[in-house]
């Protein structure tokens, strides 16, 4: 697994509601070419991460608690496990192209937004299948058997990169 994170442009301030960018948009475009696109397109998830503020920080922590979310992400493992028995593969993110195709099937209405996000996004054959893989998880995730158009929806979401 690889987590990297980078700054929106030199100065960092690109997006943050409270201090100005003082690039122009040229450095912008120099400093988010750095990362070559072959790399990029190997990256799952993209998330934008803005500045927190002090009262959110410091304040009573809110949305899933840690131990809810473990509990699902077992199911899921375990939802995994059971998919791949008898093969080498074990994580959704070990499928090849043929087995995406097997385990990610869409219905008529995945399809269309599929077929969408990859004009919109021009995705490559494989961050098309990263996201089929992706929605997979997410399905898993919710105890779903099928990938349904919110799970697909979510992973597209995460292939829209902020910078750009």
């Amino acid at each position: 697994m690889m987590v990297a994170a980078m700054n929106p442009c030199f100065c960092g301030n690109l997006g943050d509601p409270r201090k100005m960018c003082s690039c122009t948009p040229s450095m912008v475009t120099r400093y988010q070419k750095r990362i070559s696109g072959p790399l990029l397109d190997r990256i799952d998830l993209y998330v934008d991460v803005p500045p927190v503020e002090y009262d959110k920080l410091t304040g009573e922590a809110t949305g899933e608690r840690s131990s809810t979310v473990r509990e699902r992400v077992v199911a899921a493992r375990l939802a995994q496990s059971r998919r791949f028995d008898g093969t080498a593969l074990s994580t959704n993110a070990d499928m090849g192209p043929a087995e995406v195709w097997e385990h990610c099937k869409l219905d008529e209405a995945s399809s269309g937004l599929a077929k969408a996000a990859m004009d919109r996004l021009h995705l490559s054959a494989r961050a098309f299948h990263r996201t089929l893989k992706l929605a997979r998880t997410i399905a898993d995730l919710a105890g779903e058997e099928a990938i349904g158009v919110s799970h697909l929806a979510e992973a597209v979401q995460y292939r829209q990169r902020g910078l750009d």
